[in-house]
């Protein structure tokens, strides 16, 4: 079982470059990967992307990326010649129109703002794409390893909170034989209590009747059910593959069972057990939301 939390961290350095990759992990219902790095290295942003996807299959991952060094720096030295031209054109027409005499020199023409700028070129080699991708595995591996971590806090607690649950279904299974035979009980006094002064010519119909009213309480399928839910959830947590939607739907089916006794109950022990059952499952469908 995997949580879908984790941190990873990785860098990479050598005396031209210094890379950092961070990796941050939060739950969410698909694999959502948004990416903050240097602009350059956007082709291959989908390479970067299956590394991730390969060993983290749902959550919000963001990844950051840092680049630092000479290595991916190249300046070079641009002339606006468009500008120079320009520039000519202009003195030239100054010196027609005020008939000026003197030459254009390569002095002067260095002297017009704008000509020459320098441009900073990031570039990236097949070594720097390398180390880029090296360096985001490691940390997509520092973050697994925290989600595995996690991942075994989340099984543990879920496992114990599944084994109450099945503790507390079987006290009620055996509570519910009781309450039968008590509602029953209770059914049979008021109707007779109601009957005292009218004679039932068939005493095996009343029975039928009461013991059909009693049926309507029982809540014996509702156990069987929970039960197998509870079991398909411990079954579950063994798999190795996405299980986190699953688990999921099994609790709601869950839920669903706990309602119906719940509706069903006229018992104020099982009622306090349901509302307790309840409370159970709710915190098991919080916990869920964490897992891949």
């Amino acid at each position: 079982m995997l949580s879908m939390t984790g941190f990873g961290r990785a860098e990479f350095r050598n005396e031209q470059l210094e890379i950092n990759a961070e990796i941050k992990a939060v739950n969410h219902r698909y694999l959502d990967i948004t990416f903050h790095m240097p602009h350059f290295l956007l082709p291959i942003e989908d390479q970067l992307k299956k590394i991730i996807q390969n060993k983290m299959k749902r959550g919000k991952i963001s990844v950051s990326i840092y680049i630092s060094g000479t290595y991916t720096h190249r300046k070079q030295l641009k002339t606006d010649w468009d500008l120079v031209e320009q520039y000519v054109a202009h003195v030239k027409q100054i010196q027609t129109k005020y008939q000026l005499a003197g030459e254009i020199s390569v002095e002067m023409i260095s002297q017009f703002p704008d000509v020459f700028h320098i441009e900073e070129k990031e570039q990236i080699s097949s070594d720097l794409e390398t180390h880029v991708k090296n360096t985001l595995e490691k940390a997509v591996t520092k973050a697994n390893q925290m989600r595995t971590i996690e991942g075994a806090e989340l099984r543990k607690d879920l496992l114990m909170r599944t084994e109450n649950i099945l503790h507390n279904i079987k006290q009620l299974g055996e509570r519910r034989k009781i309450v039968i035979i008590e509602y029953q009980e209770r059914i049979l006094e008021r109707m007779n209590r109601y009957l005292e002064d009218t004679p039932v010519s068939d005493d095996s119909r009343l029975y039928q009747e009461v013991a059909l009213l009693a049926e309507k309480g029982d809540i014996s399928e509702e156990l069987t059910r929970i039960n197998s839910h509870i079991k398909q959830f411990q079954q579950m947590m063994e798999e190795t593959d996405l299980i986190g939607r699953k688990l999921d739907f099994i609790v709601q089916e869950l839920n669903r069972e706990l309602n119906t006794i719940g509706s069903k109950s006229n018992d104020v022990w099982i009622s306090e057990q349901i509302v307790y059952l309840k409370s159970e499952a709710e915190k098991m469908k919080e916990q869920i939301q964490n897992v891949e």
